[in-house]
């Protein structure tokens, strides 16, 4: 299961995820970036309250990455626990990401 809130703040939007980011939600966050994504110069994902991402999580990271940059927006991931930031790292994830703490 995964919840989604959405704070919209002029072209700014944050989405904060809370749950499992996996092959069963991973198509609910991407509908929500992609309503979002025509309006919004910077995103921010709030990973704070999520507990665990998988590959088709992370397929939905490296997307909307590749469409912010695509239209020089820009992308931030932030609050990330040890645990996916260790998939991150693994991954290589960590280093197309901008990740703050």
């Amino acid at each position: 299961m995964l919840n989604i809130t959405k704070k919209t703040e002029n072209k700014a939007v944050v989405f904060s995820l809370e749950g499992r980011l996996d092959t069963v939600t991973a198509e609910q966050l991407e509908a929500a970036v992609s309503q979002a994504l025509p309006e919004t110069e910077e995103l921010t994902l709030d990973f704070e309250k999520l507990d665990y991402i998988s590959s088709a999580g992370l397929r939905v990271l490296l997307s909307t990455q590749k469409q912010m940059l695509a239209k020089a927006g820009s992308m931030r991931v932030c609050h990330v626990n040890e645990t996916i930031l260790e998939i991150f790292e693994v991954t290589g994830f960590s280093d197309i990401l901008t990740i703050e703490a």
